[in-house]
């Protein structure tokens, strides 16, 4: 994975036409992008759709790319807000993560045990406000600090740590009711 700073260079040669630094961005980045989009929508098609349409427009996206933040952040707060975008027509809450657990599947193979765990979260996420959830699956799923968090979903870490706070608790409550 290449760092913050070499990211940022290529980046920056890509948004003036460079077709190998653009390259190397898309190689670096493109699992990621898929993985955030998969967490979002839930289906396996729409990620790729979702991480396709970031592809196809970050040439044009890639001129407003200053470097005054890490690409990694400024990359992946694109993908959340096409998520954004592609929920707001009409993907319903119920099949944006229905197939959460076919993440992991894809990543390793898991035992029964972690499985049921997953279908647990899987079931208590879909009950939690979208805020909270986007900033699950930011923190839990993608394990990003809680400035990385706060950079792509557009709030003040503040905000991130008690969305956290709010999260810890809703799982406590739900545990309590399914145990």
């Amino acid at each position: 994975m290449c760092s913050d700073r070499q990211d940022n260079s290529l980046a920056l040669l890509a948004a003036k036409g460079d077709g190998d630094a653009f390259r190397q961005l898309l190689e670096t980045h493109y699992d990621r992008m898929f993985r955030i989009a998969y967490r979002f929508c839930g289906h396996r098609e729409a990620a790729e759709d979702i991480a396709q349409d970031v592809c196809v427009s970050l040439p044009i996206r890639l001129k407003s790319f200053k470097g005054n933040s890490a690409f990694s952040t400024w990359l992946y707060r694109v993908v959340v807000n096409r998520c954004r975008d592609v929920q707001r027509k009409d993907l319903s809450s119920a099949r944006l993560h229905s197939d959460f657990a076919e993440v992991d599947e894809l990543r390793r193979a898991e035992d029964a045990d972690q499985k049921r765990q997953i279908e647990w979260l899987q079931e208590t996420l879909k009950q939690l406000p979208d805020d909270l959830r986007e900033t699950a699956i930011l923190i839990v799923g993608e394990g990003m600090s809680h400035a990385q968090a706060a950079d792509i979903l557009g709030v003040k870490e503040g905000t991130v740590s008690w969305r956290m706070s709010e999260l810890k608790k809703a799982l406590q409550e739900f545990a309590k009711e399914t145990a």
